[in-house]
């Protein structure tokens, strides 16, 4: 009892000195109760709060008043929990009376000599909390001992207003990766592609046929849809015939640019800018492809600038529907970022994502919409991935379970369904097409008259600045080089044949990426690879729309993009060689040498990729295109003039016969050989048969075809009225 009266005085002491802040040094009494064994760790926590007198007693090892000593403990506890819930700051004596406590259950355990020591321990540090306590009486100490090195530590961040957050979040978006990617790419395909736009109302890439073509295509898609979208498909060219938009590809999907503008000088402003965002799309497509399959930066933009400024792609400059292909390797991209699925590092379920998978899904799509001379083989492509995935679930659905996942297995239905749905209804008119004209379709005689011989993988076209002259006697030799010049450039080559040893890449995926080159580079040789017959005829035979197809060199198109992830695997090797090497310098940062060489690659690619291309200025729109109404027949005809004259009509799009195509309907045949005689009575009464009112007559294109001389034949006896409307005749039938 007198080791619990003690301790009960000494807690009410404790609490008095915490009062007036003097500090207590006496030793708690229920040290004792301390030892191993004596309470829960927390129990001893609270029983180290409590202070009180000395007490002797505390040293002896006898059972009973340990047993006394542990009562008084737990009394103490509760009451120490009870000063704690009212006082805010620990007394010196808590401190001291718990180093005791220390001490005590030493003894306890022990003999006394080591309670004495231990004892002796505790008091020093009692004295060091008193020391602590008096700092925090004088105003110079918290709560809490203070940290030496708060004073460095950051301030608090403040509270960010909506607008100042805004701002914050613009700027991350500024300087994001792929914000700087799409603002290089176009820089660079403004660059890449100049003189495109020194003078973009005036003049057309390559020459002005087919891109007067492309450029009337976007302006017709883009004005029915604005005044009757259900006459799409019945363009107001090659009058009378239906289903005329689908004499060739379409460029649908640029019908949103097509929107905007009306006019000749609209359509060609509107062409050269979708040509040079085409290039862009083109490289940034190929870019976000390489990133996502583990390419670091400088390999993806190997990657995106051999894909878009290959050299054997100046030739198809005036082709906007094969330049158009930026979209297969962005859809590919948003495909594997979707299913989380990258070359470097497999299959990774947790970067599922279904919003980029139908993303893709719906980029294939629109890809479609542009043609199918280049999104033919894109869809087989989708459809064998599709397929091979499909056997994959049903292989590892027992090792993997639901290796889509509920939301991406339905992104891609709804996603494979829209992009079924836009290939069926845009394949129906051109079936249309094949049914009402039989002379449209490929033969296989056809296919080999475009095939390239096995040179023409190193023969660049005369539009590369930095190959077309030295090749020029390659080009001699090859029976149609516009189609046959397939040079992906030899830096290409050297580094994607580096690639086969040094890359980031695993050597399987070195080893199919190489059998793509190489199937890729069989198809696009049509029958010219051991008679095609066991590459591009059986598909030309057994696959729906292939026979539609006029030239595989196409194809060169995947080669391109495989040898360009083959060499995207190379530099991002060499890259990482090279930051290994700087880390190993002091300091550790690349010099300017070192920092050039990873840039090599990329420059050189590019130079490869310099063009030469000429930039034709339009012919100017006759004034009579203007005013004569339609139906209408302008001559001379032929395939090549009636391009320019398809662009001139898109100031009021009214019916006529020209047009030029993929193919000459029978019908536009024997408009042309009538008319070699006009004006006679028999030709013109076979053009009022068919409903045509005018004739536009254009007097500086006559010389050196059929139709010389012909305004020179009277008209007296024929019920026609003829006159001059600026450089044009018209004869009003």
């Amino acid at each position: 009892m007198t080791a619990e009266k003690s301790g009960t005085t000494g807690r009410r002491s404790g609490a008095e000195t915490r009062a007036d802040g003097t500090g207590a040094k006496n030793p708690p009494d229920d040290a004792a109760g301390a030892g191993p064994g004596s309470g829960s760790p927390d129990e001893r926590a609270s029983g180290a709060d409590s202070s009180g007198e000395d007490d002797t007693a505390g040293t002896v090892t006898s059972a009973g008043k340990a047993k006394r000593t542990r009562k008084a403990r737990r009394t103490g506890a509760a009451k120490a929990a009870g000063a704690a819930s009212t006082a805010d700051k620990t007394s010196t004596a808590d401190k001291a009376g718990a180093g005791t406590d220390k001490a005590e259950a030493g003894a306890e355990a022990g003999t006394e000599a080591e309670a004495r020591d231990r004892a002796d321990a505790a008091k020093k540090d009692g004295d060091a909390a008193e020391k602590s306590d008096a700092a925090k009486q004088d105003g110079t100490g918290d709560d809490e001992p203070a940290d030496p090195w708060s004073a460095f530590g950051p301030a608090p961040e403040p509270v960010l207003g909506r607008p100042r957050r805004a701002v914050r979040a613009v700027g991350r978006f500024l300087v994001h990766e792929w914000t700087l990617a799409v603002v290089a790419a176009l820089a660079l395909a403004a660059a890449m592609t100049w003189p495109t736009l020194r003078y973009p109302r005036h003049t057309l890439p390559q020459d002005y046929w087919d891109p007067s073509l492309q450029a009337w295509q976007m302006a017709w898609s883009g004005h029915i849809l604005r005044t009757n979208p259900a006459q799409l498909w019945h363009s107001n060219t090659f009058y009378p015939e239906n289903w005329s938009f689908a004499f060739s590809d379409t460029l649908l999907g640029y019908a949103p640019a097509g929107l905007i503008g009306v006019g000749p000088e609209h359509a060609v402003l509107r062409y050269n800018i979708m040509f040079v965002l085409a290039h862009a799309l083109a490289a940034f497509g190929a870019y976000a492809l390489a990133r996502q399959l583990g390419a670091g930066r400088i390999g993806g933009a190997v990657a995106g600038a051999s894909f878009a400024y290959a050299p054997w792609l100046l030739a198809q400059a005036g082709h906007l529907h094969i330049i158009s292909n930026g979209g297969i390797p962005l859809a590919l991209a948003m495909l594997a970022r979707g299913h989380g699925w990258s070359l470097r590092y497999g299959y990774r379920p947790r970067r599922r994502h279904a919003g980029w998978a139908f993303a893709g899904w719906l980029v294939a799509a629109w890809q479609l919409s542009l043609g199918f001379g280049i999104g033919l083989p894109f869809a087989y492509m989708l459809a064998g991935v599709v397929l091979v995935s499909v056997v994959l679930w049903f292989v590892r659905r027992r090792k993997v379970k639901r290796p889509f996942g509920r939301r991406l297995f339905l992104a891609d239905v709804l996603g494979g369904l829209v992009f079924a749905a836009v290939g069926a209804a845009l394949a129906v008119p051109y079936f249309k097409v094949a049914e009402l004209h039989p002379n449209a379709e490929r033969t296989i005689g056809d296919i080999g008259l475009y095939s390239p011989p096995a040179s023409g993988f190193f023969t660049a076209p005369a539009e590369s600045r930095i190959w077309g002259g030295l090749h020029e006697g390659a080009r001699a030799v090859l029976p149609w080089h516009p189609e046959m010049t397939l040079l992906p450039g030899f830096v290409l080559y050297a580094l994607a044949a580096g690639g086969l040893f040094f890359s980031v890449w695993r050597v399987r995926h070195r080893i199919f990426l190489l059998a793509g080159v190489l199937v890729t580079m069989a198809l696009a040789m049509g029958t010219r690879f051991f008679g095609g017959r066991f590459t591009y005829v059986p598909l030309f035979d057994y696959l729906p729309g292939w026979s539609g197809l006029r030239t595989p060199g196409r194809m060169m198109l995947w080669t391109t993009l495989l040898l360009g992830l083959l060499a995207a695997g190379a530099v991002t090797a060499f890259c990482m060689r090279v930051r290994e090497l700087a880390a190993e310098r002091v300091p550790p940062w690349p010099g300017p040498w070192l920092r050039l060489a990873t840039l090599l690659p990329l420059a050189l690619v590019l130079v490869e990729g310099l063009n030469a291309t000429p930039q034709p200025v339009v012919p100017r729109q006759p004034a009579a295109l203007r005013t004569v109404d339609g139906p209408m027949l302008v001559l001379p005809s032929s395939q090549n003039l009636d391009q320019p004259v398809m662009l001139w009509s898109t100031d009021r799009f009214q019916p006529m016969v020209n047009g030029g195509s993929g193919f000459t309907p029978r019908s536009q045949a024997r408009i042309r050989e009538a008319t070699v005689s006009f004006p006679d009575y028999a030709s013109v009464d076979y053009l009022r048969q068919i409903g045509v009112k005018n004739v536009v007559v254009l007097r500086d294109e006559l010389e050196g075809t059929p139709w010389e001389g012909m305004l020179d034949r009277p008209v007296d006896a024929l019920g026609v009225a003829r006159e001059q409307v600026g450089d044009a005749v018209v004869f009003r039938l």
